[in-house]
């Protein structure tokens, strides 16, 4: 029997399969299934401040709604403020409680103290670790890369000095150069990353000829980017490498794990094919360990990185120079007559 045993931030998992971080949580009935179909670890659904302060200005705003209706109407409701990072605390507290497995907290704050004060506030939680979800979307020219790479370095480098935990960074993949800032925050001593964020995009209906917010689920071969990347930086940093978007069945796991990847993390694949799903994708994985005599991951692990595959330009700009001299192949498989 083949032993899947990996980490991921340094936390030692019975297998790579990760629950991302979702709203599955809320669904106690769900995370109990996940629980026993054999997911090695979930990440709690993201701490985000500016949530927070949203939620807080729609409830005062809900609550004033009948007041000063007449000179004596001051308020109609008691004053009830919002249960703000507190009620996140809690039901992050409670749901630890009721897992046996590793649970890892996720953070996305908006300034430096609130980084701050909300990793303290998790780490005491009793969380396995925290994920920094540095999930920010530029939306003017003012900001220049530079600059936001910086700010992130430097918010990695205080929390690695002020909570004890393990840290992992989830990144985007749109840094002008991904493997640079992964070089900076790995001196940092950061444990893992988790490659990589995957932004809503706005769409429009052009009936209404406004703009909505589609909840798209990931997609088979999504999976594609976080798999060069992987194999980029496997035997080059410190911290363990985790896939992250569209990783769809027991397949692509084990081409991460070729790639370089030390774990994997999966949300879509659960909502589209239910709790039963990873049960899958792990009985595959040990199948093919099996098949091919390999007792442990570390024996395969990274086998076709960069730096142990024999092909020298199988990660380089001429993969994609060829992939244009063969492009007329593609007319024999989708001929237009």
């Amino acid at each position: 029997m083949a032993d899947l045993r990996t980490t991921y931030m340094g936390v030692e998992l019975k297998n790579p399969i990760i629950l991302g971080a979702s709203s599955l949580v809320e669904d106690p009935a769900a995370i109990q299934k996940i629980e026993r179909a054999g997911v090695s670890a979930i990440v709690y659904r993201s701490l985000f401040e500016e949530q927070i302060h949203l939620e807080q200005i729609q409830l005062e705003d809900q609550l004033g709604e009948y007041d000063h209706r007449n000179a004596e109407m001051i308020r109609v409701f008691p004053e009830v403020k919002h249960g703000g990072v507190k009620e996140h605390l809690f039901k992050l507290e409670k749901f630890i409680s009721k897992v046996d497995i590793p649970v890892f907290a996720s953070l996305n704050a908006m300034y430096n103290e609130s980084w701050e004060e909300y990793a303290v506030a998790l780490e005491k939680t009793g969380v396995a670790g925290l994920e920094l979800n540095f999930y920010d979307v530029p939306v003017d020219g003012n900001s220049s890369g530079s600059k936001i790479e910086e700010k992130q370095v430097r918010i990695l480098t205080k929390l690695k000095n002020i909570i004890k935990i393990p840290i992992s960074a989830k990144l985007s993949p749109f840094y002008a150069n991904p493997l640079n800032l992964v070089a900076q925050m790995d001196k940092t001593g950061v444990n893992g990353f988790v490659l990589f964020n995957r932004f809503f995009q706005p769409e429009i209906n052009i009936e209404t000829e406004e703009f909505f917010y589609p909840f798209d689920l990931t997609h088979q071969k999504d999976y594609q980017l976080s798999l060069r990347f992987a194999g980029l930086l496997f035997g080059n940093i410190g911290a363990d490498i985790c896939a992250s978007r569209g990783i769809s069945d027991g397949n692509d796991v084990i081409k991460m794990l070729l790639a370089g990847a030390d774990s994997v993390q999966v949300v879509s694949a659960v909502y589209k094919n239910k709790a039963s799903h990873i049960t899958n994708m792990i009985e595959i994985l040990e199948e093919w360990m099996d098949a091919r005599g390999y007792k442990t991951i570390n024996e395969f692990k990274g086998k076709l990185s960069m730096k142990n595959i024999k092909d020298p330009y199988a990660y380089k700009r001429a993969q994609y120079v060829d992939i244009l001299m063969r492009s007329n192949e593609i007319l024999k498989k989708y001929p237009m007559v």
